[in-house]
């Protein structure tokens, strides 16, 4: 996606030859027209998958989730990183391991709101490793639905994480794949 890869171009900044910071329109701040582009193209990826409800992790996952729900007209479920007083019964729970934060959280989603008949579409910000993916998939199959494909609004393809989905047979789309941060330029797969 030309767009998202010239925002990356122009405002992402590489801290690392693993890291790329982009919390100037995606994690921190939010670009409003670009998160309606992002969710247009999931939506024009997924058109034909019978998607019933998009689940994401909470934060930056809900911005492009909530865009593609909104083309898709279905609803978004974002998993919670915490329990609150309100969500603390009926959970389907799995454990993700972030290795960005060195960090292992529980993540949670009311079983109230998805079913054995829903055909799930995963959203997330990033693929790295494919660990946060891989505990919303986990998610989805405690409910017995059915997970439709995996959709990354960057991925780092230089990590092991969309080999591991693939072998998982997790259809894979990602809107801008990175191939390396070396010497702090960010290079594409085209």
């Amino acid at each position: 996606m030309h767009a998202l890869e010239q925002k990356i171009l122009n405002e992402g900044i590489v801290l690392s030859n693993n890291v790329l910071k982009v919390d100037a329109f995606l994690n921190h701040q939010i670009d409003p027209v670009l998160m309606q582009q992002i969710g247009k193209e999931f939506a024009a990826r997924f058109k034909d998958a019978g998607i019933t409800k998009i689940i994401t992790i909470e934060a930056s996952g809900i911005a492009p989730a909530v865009m593609a729900g909104l083309e898709l007209g279905v609803q978004v479920i974002f998993a919670r990183k915490y329990q609150s007083l309100t969500l603390k019964d009926d959970l389907y729970r799995a454990k993700v391991y972030s290795f960005t934060k060195q960090t292992e959280s529980t993540i949670a989603i009311s079983n109230k709101h998805i079913h054995a008949t829903d055909k799930v579409l995963v959203i997330d910000d990033f693929l790295a490793n494919g660990q946060a993916a891989l505990g919303l998939a986990d998610l989805i199959h405690q409910a017995n639905a059915e997970v439709v494909g995996i959709g990354i609004v960057i991925e780092k393809s230089f990590q092991t994480g969309r080999d591991l989905l693939l072998n998982k047979g997790y259809r894979v789309e990602s809107l801008a794949r990175i191939a390396s941060l070396d010497n702090e330029k960010v290079t594409f797969i085209k």
